[in-house]
């Protein structure tokens, strides 16, 4: 129950963020995140219609596509999030805090990518490009950063032909690839490390290790000076998943030797979900 509640506060916290970045930084310099955020800003600006309003309305069908695609939990917290960042940008002034358009837009960007990080640090996304981002993700082993940012910038670029003024566009492209940048930081499910485990206590590791269901690898070995003959455990996993994997070993023996390495790819079976 409490760590229900925990993720419902960390994704308000993101939606309040992301609504920030929104009103703060992007919305007061005609700046555009992209993605159904984009589209929604670039909409309010040449229309009377409330851009919170806007960004509401047009995740709905995204939301109701991506509940086939990604499963209940993630929509209903996307959901949320959504809801959430309506609510803020009702009730957050559309002031500027920089007066530079520049700054504006990489501290805008800075915002909107912890909020979204966030977001899918605890489950759910923020809607619009993201829920499409997610999809692909789940076919394709692509960071969700960067898939959002190939997106967004499609939005970006219909900007620039409609509206004329290419510095706006280009220091929105600025702020889509900063928010890109920092989800990659935050999200890091697709960052994928092998971790080589030297054990004298297998059978305690491999009950708690196999728990992370992760398949694990075990292979005798011997030292080149003391001729010890130990085992080995070998297995593959992501960084998000890092953590705990570090507190099973530390926990269940303290005196391992334990090497991680950075995968640069993985062929055969690897549960990416």
């Amino acid at each position: 129950m409490l760590k229900r509640i925990g993720t419902y506060v960390s994704v308000i916290l993101g939606s309040a963020l992301i609504a920030s970045g929104f009103n703060l930084f992007l919305i007061p310099q005609r700046l555009l995140s992209g993605g159904v955020s984009g589209l929604s800003m670039l909409v309010g600006y040449f229309t009377p219609f409330d851009i919170s309003l806007l960004y509401l309305l047009f995740n709905i069908p995204l939301l109701a596509a991506g509940w086939f695609q990604l499963g209940r939990r993630f929509i209903v917290l996307s959901m949320l999030s959504v809801g959430a960042t309506t609510w803020f940008m009702t009730l957050i002034p559309a002031k500027a805090v920089a007066s530079d358009m520049l700054l504006a837009s990489v501290f805008g960007g800075v915002l909107v990518g912890i909020g979204c990080g966030i977001s899918f640090r605890a489950g759910g996304s923020s809607g619009g490009f993201d829920i499409l981002g997610s999809i692909i993700t789940r076919y394709r082993d692509f960071p969700v950063g960067t898939v959002m940012v190939a997106l967004n910038a499609l939005v970006i670029l219909a900007a620039a032909y409609f509206d004329g003024n290419w510095n706006l566009a280009l220091a929105s492209m600025v702020s889509i690839y900063v928010t890109g940048k920092v989800v990659d930081m935050i999200h890091i499910s697709h960052i994928k490390v092998t971790v080589y485990i030297v054990t004298n206590r297998t059978d305690q590791l491999l009950q708690q290790l196999l728990g992370l269901q992760r398949g694990v690898t075990k292979i005798k070995t011997e030292g080149a000076y003391s001729h010890v003959e130990k085992d080995m455990l070998m297995t593959v996993t992501t960084r998000y998943e890092l953590a705990e994997l570090k507190r099973i070993i530390k926990t269940t023996d303290p005196q391992a030797f334990v090497n991680i390495v950075e995968t640069v790819g993985v062929m055969g079976s690897f549960r990416k979900r």
